[in-house]
């Protein structure tokens, strides 16, 4: 696997998408609906979805990794306090566990789940496309 510009350019995308995901998630992970917080959930499970979808399609973990890049920059920029000095995620009192914190600690641990699981690919099968498709074919 030597280098490749279409694979730099597939990482770019992935870390835009992941930032455009990661500042939607940082901003929705508020809602609640009662006691359950609705916008955690589907954040959560967005992200998820979101990097597993790129892992797939694209077949490169490293793609996965920059989406989950992505998302980590946008939750940590858009967490903090604006330059004019408002809040997107407020902090929780002293002792209290927010929304907002749980999405902080849940992108790092999805993105590793992702990016660290093993290879979906069947042992001897090759993609088409693939080295190893192609000689078998000639």
């Amino acid at each position: 696997m030597g280098f490749s510009w279409s694979r730099v350019g597939t990482w770019a995308i992935a870390l835009v998408i992941g930032l455009v995901y990661g500042v939607a998630g940082t901003i929705g992970q508020a809602a609640t609906w009662g006691p359950v917080p609705v916008g955690l959930i589907v954040a959560v499970v967005g992200v998820g979805a979101l990097m597993l979808a790129v892992r797939m399609l694209t077949g490169d973990r490293w793609s996965a990794l920059a989406c989950g890049i992505g998302a980590m920059l946008a939750t940590m920029v858009f967490s903090g306090k604006g330059p004019g000095g408002s809040v997107v995620v407020p902090a929780p009192a002293d002792g209290e566990l927010s929304t907002g914190i749980i999405w902080t600690i849940a992108v790092p641990i999805v993105t590793a789940v992702i990016v660290g699981w093993p290879s979906f690919a069947r042992p001897g099968f090759a993609r088409p496309g693939d080295r190893a498709s192609a000689d078998a074919t000639n």
